[in-house]
């Protein structure tokens, strides 16, 4: 079984420092108006986003479709109870790339969401998750 370990320590405030591998990210609650770094759960989000954009990149590129200016935007929406969580999530993909590759990159998006990215499946057993893709 694979496992993945982190250290993370406080600060101060409401900030702390998670190390990862060789790398160091910075949390805070940005509820005292001090923003050390993101929140948590915005931290979710980048990794859903890396995750997904991680696996377009590698199933376009294995499909050797030219493209240029990808990015990604995502919008979740929160519950109103306490603990609040992600309720409504949305996917947004932005790319340019020749029209003759759309169904190609429909496809990468299909297989990142369905088969590969773990961070989506992990987000459809709490949230509800749509995409869109938008051709620049």
């Amino acid at each position: 079984m694979d496992t993945h370990n982190i250290s993370t320590t406080h600060n101060q405030r409401m900030s702390f420092t998670s190390h990862i591998n060789e790398h160091l990210i910075i949390t805070d609650s940005n509820s005292e108006g001090i923003a050390e770094g993101p929140s948590p759960k915005r931290l979710m989000l980048a990794s859903l986003a890396g995750c997904t954009g991680i696996d377009v990149v590698s199933i376009l590129t294995k499909m050797r479709v030219i493209f240029s200016n990808f990015s990604i935007d995502i919008v979740a929406g929160l519950t109103e109870e306490i603990p609040q969580t992600y309720k409504e999530v949305k996917i947004i993909y932005k790319i340019k790339m020749a029209d003759e590759d759309k169904l190609k990159m429909e496809k990468a998006v299909q297989l990142s969401e369905d088969k590969y990215c773990g961070v989506s499946a992990m987000f459809r057993s709490f949230a509800k998750m749509e995409s869109q893709i938008i051709y620049l």
